[in-house]
């Protein structure tokens, strides 16, 4: 049995592998991945508009990896509308690099749930198998870091490179063209930075518990026995 110096740092690691799996649960469910400005350059050259006026052609994007909602400022007010990724809207992006961040975020979850088992396992017991001890924890966590990373680094290459708003923001007009003029990344997208930045932490745990405690030993006294003891 693990001491309770190490069980207290393996129960902190597998609470870190749960708290990623739940963070990217929330990061799949919420639709809010990147906002931005998006102006409606038909309405603009339609009208000659000088930089007073283009505040009313300034409308409002936000989208998540499943749904989004888009807000068009063509001079007349705002008019808000819903969207969907699948299945329509995926023919119009980048649609392989789209389903890789999905499915390197699945991975990821199957992989914390991993390196959670493995920090009970050695919680609960010290495993006779190398594999299986903090070595296994390490491994595991770099996995499941790895790939959230590599999912943040792949839906950042589609908006950089593959001009995924605009393409979003210009999805089934045929009347008006929309520029993008501002992004930020939001909630969604921080929580997947969070959950990656979680298993960094459980390499630091890991290493933190293989710290030897100095042992504490209990001074024992020699007994004297003189001779007034032997007679009685």
């Amino acid at each position: 049995m693990p001491g309770w110096f190490k069980k207290a740092w393996y129960g902190l690691a597998s609470l870190l592998s749960f708290s990623s799996f739940i963070l990217i649960i929330v990061a799949l469910a919420l639709p809010r991945w990147l906002s931005g400005k998006i102006l409606c350059q038909t309405g603009v050259d339609l009208v000659n508009a000088t930089d007073p006026e283009l505040v009313k052609f300034v409308g409002d994007i936000y989208y998540g990896l499943f749904r989004g909602c888009k807000v068009r400022q063509c001079g007349l007010g705002g008019r808000q509308s819903q969207f969907t990724i699948f299945p329509h809207l995926v023919n119009e992006l980048n649609a392989g690099l789209h389903v890789m961040v999905l499915l390197l975020l699945f991975l990821a979850l199957a992989l914390s749930l991993v390196s959670m088992g493995f920090a009970i396992l050695n919680m609960i017991q010290v495993p006779y198998r190398a594999l299986n001890g903090p070595g296994g924890i390490c491994l595991w966590n770099v996995l499941a870091g790895g790939v959230v990373a590599l999912a943040i680094a792949s839906f950042m290459t589609s908006v950089k490179f593959h001009d995924l708003t605009e393409r979003i923001a210009n999805f089934q007009e045929k009347l008006f063209r929309f520029v993008v003029v501002e992004e930020q990344y939001e909630e969604s997208f921080w929580i997947c930075v969070a959950s990656a930045s979680a298993h960094a932490t459980n390499l630091v745990v890991v290493a933190i518990s293989q710290i030897p405690l100095p042992e504490i030993k209990a001074k024992i006294e020699e007994a004297t026995v003189t001779a007034e003891d032997i007679l009685y």
